[in-house]
């Protein structure tokens, strides 16, 4: 049977590896939560107010944005610890992860903005078609009656 250590440097090397797999698992819980490329690309609409309003849907990050905290958390937590000896690649990761749900999440209040521009402009365009529509049919009438 082996021995139990409890040596201060293996303790702290055994935290650190932990550490790093926190992080590594956090990560790709963010990963997992984020939309499918195909989800954001393609639509199955018939309008536009549709294909926005499926877009947003497909917008949704989910937890992603708590797994990258959480990874985020605990990198920073390792980092000042000085628990890791190299933690380029976790940190890389961490901003390009943190910098697509950033992008992903604008995307969506953009897009949630048109869902409530685009009928609006519509519903404006309808009436401006109208009154145009009515304008000429009062022109049509009036020079009936002056015949």
């Amino acid at each position: 049977m082996a021995q139990s250590t409890f040596d201060d440097d293996d303790l702290f090397g055994e935290a650190a590896e932990e550490t790093r797999a926190e992080v590594r698992e956090h990560l790709q819980a963010a990963r997992a939560e984020l939309p499918d490329a195909d989800a954001v690309w393609e639509t199955d609409a018939d309008n536009v107010l549709g294909a926005l309003n499926g877009l947003k849907s497909a917008l949704d990050v989910g937890d992603a944005v708590e797994s990258v905290r959480s990874a985020k958390k605990a990198y920073v937590l390792g980092e000042r610890a000085d628990a890791f000896e190299d933690a380029d690649d976790l940190k890389a990761e961490i901003e390009e992860l943190e910098s697509l749900v950033g992008d992903i999440e604008a995307a969506a209040e953009e897009v949630g903005s048109l869902t409530g521009t685009v009928p609006a402009i519509r519903g404006a365009l309808q009436d401006a078609a109208e009154a145009d529509k009515s304008e000429a049919d009062e022109a049509d009438e009036s020079e009936e009656d002056e015949e």
